[in-house]
């Protein structure tokens, strides 16, 4: 995850020294060419400070969600994502250019918050309970309320994150059959 979020500030730097060139990989909607800017919006921010309110939470996040296997972490975060960024594609308002790595966030959020329940595991459970505690807070970033800022972006995530909870929960074991 240091990896990840050195790699978002690295791009950021890049850009600025590019004269903000990788801002036009955000997602402007319902342009069909703009669908190919999903996967790259979600790496790109506008401005230092965006990216700055972005990697403690992609850090703790995405370390816990990728503590039970990095493939299964890369499989999850690109679900979110994309999800994320139809979503953002199909309803933000026309115009508008939504990037960054809130989507994943919120996404990481909502799968860390109910993978427990859908994989039917106490520990994760407890885990996703500590995370609702300490970042509960941010479900406030769906509503509407901040101009600026992609309340369609943090919704959609936040969709994401459940459907990949059932997108990659863990299949039922089989019972254990002992002999006669």
């Amino acid at each position: 995850m240091v990896s990840w979020v050195a790699l978002l500030w690295v791009l950021e730097a890049i850009d600025v020294i590019a004269g903000h060139r990788l801002d036009t990989l955000g997602i402007v909607p319902r342009k069909s060419g703009e669908l190919l800017d999903i996967v790259p919006s979600a790496f790109t921010h506008f401005g230092f400070e965006h990216v700055a309110s972005n990697s403690l939470p992609l850090l703790v996040l995405g370390f816990i969600a990728a503590l039970r296997g990095i493939g299964r972490f890369l499989a999850v975060a690109f679900s979110i994502i994309v999800i994320g960024g139809l979503g953002v594609w199909l309803v933000a308002p026309a115009h508008t250019n939504t990037a960054g790595a809130s989507g994943l966030i919120f996404g990481l959020f909502s799968y860390l918050l109910v993978r427990g329940f859908v994989d039917r595991r106490a520990l994760d459970v407890v885990v996703g309970l500590i995370v609702g505690v300490l970042y509960g807070s941010i479900l406030w970033g769906v509503l509407p309320t901040a101009t600026g800022v992609s309340w369609q972006g943090h919704l959609f995530g936040l969709i994401g994150g459940v459907a990949a909870a059932f997108l990659f929960r863990e299949r039922d074991r089989p019972a254990a059959v002992t002999g006669p």
